[in-house]
């Protein structure tokens, strides 16, 4: 054989070998929405917002319908992500802010999904909120595992969508137009540009890319571009016409009603077009059909800002909305894709949580076994395995706000407590298979079920001297 020829089998062969080890360990690629309900992606049925390359992803892979997000609100829900732990023992449970900028660091001891996936050799990176520590503490991504980091380190500043400032792991990067809309830079969009470099960058190894996106966290902000103008048009329109896509007949209420619904679906559609540039770099560079593509919510539709998740249901019918652990404050979409591993097309109903995120990346990567998580690895479901997918005895979220509350989900039951700090919690139970919309209290006619389920609760919490919720 020829030396031309026996290059070209050595090459082929080295290819294969390559292309084999790849496959046993697939690039992650996580992104969270933050505050989108669980209604706002046609996939889920929404009828007004475009998100046509989310849908594709649902159609080309695997919906969950019956996920839930850590909690119902920022901080505590993405504790409950990183460390698998429910927000009975996650150690972030509220959004405790810190001066000059920061929230409550995740402790030294805290291991985290990103820590797990470095140590077996992936590159990591953070691009989005982090809101767990800052870059001094123990707390920061770099700490907590993640090679990169670059956008907002303190949640509180990720409410401007045109920063003063952002972060590049321990570097302070200061924006032109010093927090100016009109002057300003569009800080989504810088972040996107370094999420894209990073998988650029480690295109050659394993890596997990986290991307917390801000959108379409409030305010309602964004330029006026083909994403605002598509819905603000359509709007104006209907406005003119009399209809509930705005004010009747006069322009000028137009701006108070119709204009921050324009501007709430253009960024959920931004966002949307975000992924789809994240999958395109993944398709450009061949790296898709060895890539897991997650994408969530970090907890239930806002109403900040002039945000109306009621007119676009936002909650998908469901009760509630961030803030509140009823299902629409809690229940967040979430879609798989794994060419090749998960079935296109597929629903699934498995009942899980942020805190299944863990035990199942681990696996997916080969990570090895975490040193502690209430997670379950839901990778058979994943693979179109159901029988021998382990099932969650109960689910549990806790909220410090608002008096406190408390909630737990066994099988088709769900008991909530409202006002926990009083001493004297109001109970409300649900037969959620009956009831989807929590719309029957069942707590006085079934005393027994409320007295079970509140054993479960008082079991699943364990007090925190940083977040203390039934301790006097």
């Amino acid at each position: 054989m020829k030396k031309p020829a026996l290059f070209a089998l050595f090459f082929a062969l080295s290819s294969i070998a390559i292309a084999q080890k790849k496959t046993d360990r697939p690039n992650i690629v996580f992104i969270m929405a933050d505050d989108l309900g669980y209604g706002d992606l046609g996939a889920y049925g929404q009828q007004i917002i475009e998100t046509k390359h989310l849908d594709a992803l649902a159609k080309e892979g695997m919906r969950f319908d019956n996920f839930y997000a850590g909690t119902s609100v920022c901080a505590p829900s993405r504790s409950a992500l990183m460390t698998g732990q429910h927000t009975g023992h996650t150690p972030v449970r509220g959004n405790k802010e810190l001066e000059p900028e920061g929230q409550q660091p995740l402790a030294d001891s805290v291991q985290t999904i990103a820590m797990l996936l470095q140590k077996a050799g992936y590159a990591t990176g953070a691009f989005g909120k982090w809101g767990l520590g800052m870059v001094d503490t123990y707390g920061s991504p770099r700490n907590k595992g993640f090679d990169e980091f670059y956008g907002y380190n303190c949640q509180r500043q990720s409410h401007r969508y045109y920063p003063t400032h952002l972060w590049h792991n321990q570097e302070r990067i200061e924006l032109e137009g010093n927090g100016l809309l009109a002057k300003g830079q569009y800080a989504p969009e810088l972040i996107q540009e370094k999420a894209l470099e990073f998988i650029d960058n480690n295109k050659d190894k394993p890596f997990f890319l986290y991307v917390p996106t801000v959108l379409p966290h409030a305010e309602l902000s964004g330029p006026d571009d083909q994403y605002y103008e598509q819905y603000a048009n359509k709007f104006e329109e209907k406005a003119h016409k009399g209809n509930d896509y705005g004010p009747k007949a006069t322009i000028p209420g137009y701006a108070s009603v119709a204009k921050p619904r324009a501007t709430y679906a253009s960024m959920v559609s931004r966002m949307d077009a975000q992924v789809g540039q994240i999958v395109a770099k993944l398709k450009d560079l061949n790296l898709l059909d060895n890539t897991i593509i997650v994408f969530t919510s970090d907890n239930g539709a806002h109403r900040e800002g002039g945000a109306d998740p009621d007119f676009f249901n936002s909650s998908a019918g469901l009760r509630g909305y961030k803030r509140d652990l009823y299902e629409g404050g809690v229940k967040t979409p979430f879609i798989v894709y794994w060419q090749g591993k998960v079935a296109p097309g597929t629903t699934s109903n498995y009942l899980g949580a942020f805190w299944d995120v863990l035990p199942t990346l681990a696996e997916v990567a080969k990570a090895g076994k975490p040193q502690y998580t209430d997670g379950l690895s839901f990778v058979p479901t994943l693979l179109g395995k159901p029988k021998k997918q382990k099932q969650h005895d109960y689910l549990y979220w806790e909220f410090h706000e608002d008096g406190g509350r408390q909630a737990v989900r066994q099988g088709d039951w769900k008991l909530i407590l409202q006002k926990v700090r009083s001493g004297n919690p109001v109970a409300e139970l649900y037969n959620l298979k009956l009831d989807p919309k929590e719309q029957n209290n069942l707590a006085t006619s079934n005393v027994k079920k409320v007295e079970e389920l509140r054993e479960i609760i008082a079991k699943a919490h364990v007090e925190t001297r940083d977040f203390p919720l039934v301790s006097k």
